[in-house]
């Protein structure tokens, strides 16, 4: 049985400011980027594009997620097609759908991910989640972008 997985967190920017910097690169490194951890991502913004991640503790433990943008409503709404193979080589496909609604010059950003198999795997994402989350914030606080 599969459930959905949502996080959510309020970013202290506008929506377009949240949607451009998890769109671009170094905002989806900073979403991946576990301290310590190697991060290349490549991304193709357009319906029918690939986001390829590929993301670990080391170049010998690594994740790699194939991301295909199924929609792209800026700056609103991404859904993507996910395909995450894993260190021990297994593959989990799923549905992810980020949003991004104002609040009060602040940005609800939403995550979802419709899909995941096993609690386990529904855990990991959500603990995995909020410190993409917190480091998107850190990397618009950092970008002249933010206001």
């Amino acid at each position: 049985m599969t459930q959905d997985v949502p996080f959510a967190a309020v970013i202290n920017a506008r929506p377009e400011v949240v949607f451009d910097a998890l769109t671009e690169q170094d905002g989806q490194e900073a979403f991946y980027g576990e301290p310590g951890w190697t991060v290349e991502s490549e991304c193709d913004l357009r319906v029918g594009g690939v986001w390829t991640v590929t993301f670990g503790p080391s170049r010998d433990e690594v994740y790699r997620h194939d991301h295909v943008f199924r929609v792209i409503d800026r700056p609103r709404r991404l859904v993507l097609d996910t395909s995450e193979r894993r260190p021990d080589g297994s593959i989990v496909e799923y549905e992810t759908e980020f949003t991004f609604e104002a609040r009060d010059g602040k940005t609800l950003m939403t995550m979802i991910h419709r899909g995941l198999p096993t609690a386990e795997l529904r855990e990991e994402h959500l603990t995995g989640a909020a410190g993409g989350f917190a480091r998107v914030q850190q990397a618009i606080e950092g970008s002249p972008r933010c206001s």
